[in-house]
Order: structure tokens, then sequence, then C-alpha cells
């Protein structure tokens, strides 16, 4: 006799070995999404970090984050993105790329987002301020201009054990 169709015996048996399959597969994916998200991490901060310096380098020596590179004022999050996301001068007033007459940056297209916690606020320390000791997750970044220190605000740690806010 000729058996066209499977019995459910055999279908029982293939829907199985599938759900084993993907018990050790689908771990795996996941773990690869949160390295892809490390190395961004990594990326990304080495990529502000150096735009920083050149920033710094442009405008006397003043750091990001002073209106108009004016050490007296506090320093803030919007003066910040400005300055690294428009052209300057060499004085710190800022106007949209191509204006003539300023010759500096813009130094990022864009504020990027945290790849952990997808925020792109800034919290913007002080001078004076203590850099925080661990992240809150409250900003995508921290920032103190003073000491040109750059971090990320995520809790969590990478699979060798180091934590994202000390990348």
């Amino acid at each position: 006799m000729r058996r066209d169709a499977f019995t459910l015996v055999e279908l029982l048996i293939v829907v199985v070995m599938l759900a084993i399959i993907a018990a050790i597969v689908l771990p795996r994916f996941s773990n690869a999404s949160q390295q892809a998200r490390a190395s961004m991490l990594a990326d990304d901060l080495r990529v502000i970090r150096s735009q920083l310096e050149v920033f710094k380098g442009h405008h006397l020596g003043i750091p990001p984050g002073y209106p108009d590179c004016d050490t007296s004022q506090a320093p803030t999050e919007g003066a910040f993105i400005d300055q690294m996301t428009m052209s300057s001068t060499a004085a710190g007033a800022t106007a949209p790329p191509g204006t003539d007459g300023f010759d500096f940056g813009p130094y990022l297209l864009e504020m990027v987002p945290n790849p952990f916690n997808d925020k792109a606020s800034i919290d913007v320390l002080a001078d004076d301020a203590d850099f925080p000791d661990a992240p809150d997750d409250s900003h995508g970044w921290i920032y103190q201009p003073a000491t040109l220190e750059f971090r990320a605000d995520s809790p969590g740690t990478d699979d060798a054990g180091k934590s994202y806010f000390e990348y």
C-alpha cells in the first residue's frame, strides 16, 4: 500500500527537532545584537571624544558646551549640541553649515543616540560637579566640559564584564 502523507508521529518528531534547533540557535542571535550594540557604543564614544578634542583645538582651548565659548557661563546641553553640529567661529559663535565666516565644524552630523537606551540627551555637568560614580540611565550621555570626560549613561556590562559606563 502506498502512503501519500506523513503520519502524526513523523510530524511530531520534525516539530520537536525544529524546537531543539531553535533553542540552540536563538540565544546566539540575541547575543550578537548585544555585541553589535556594544561595538556601536565604543565606536560612537571614540568619534565623539576625538571631535571634542578637535573642537577644543579650534576654539582657543575651550571645550564645547559653554555658550559662545564663554567659560564664565555654565555649560549647557543646547550649547554643546549647537557647537558640535553647526559651523562656528574661533570665538564660538554658531551658524548653519556653509555660512560665510564660520570656518570650523560641524564636528558631528547629529547627536547620536546611545545604542543601549536610545536617548540622545546629554547630562552636561557643571565644572565643579563630581562625575557620577555610576550611570542612572536618565540620559543618553554624560559630559563634563572642564575635563572633557564623555561617557554613556548606560548600566550593564559587555561579554567580558566591562561596564558600558567605563567604555
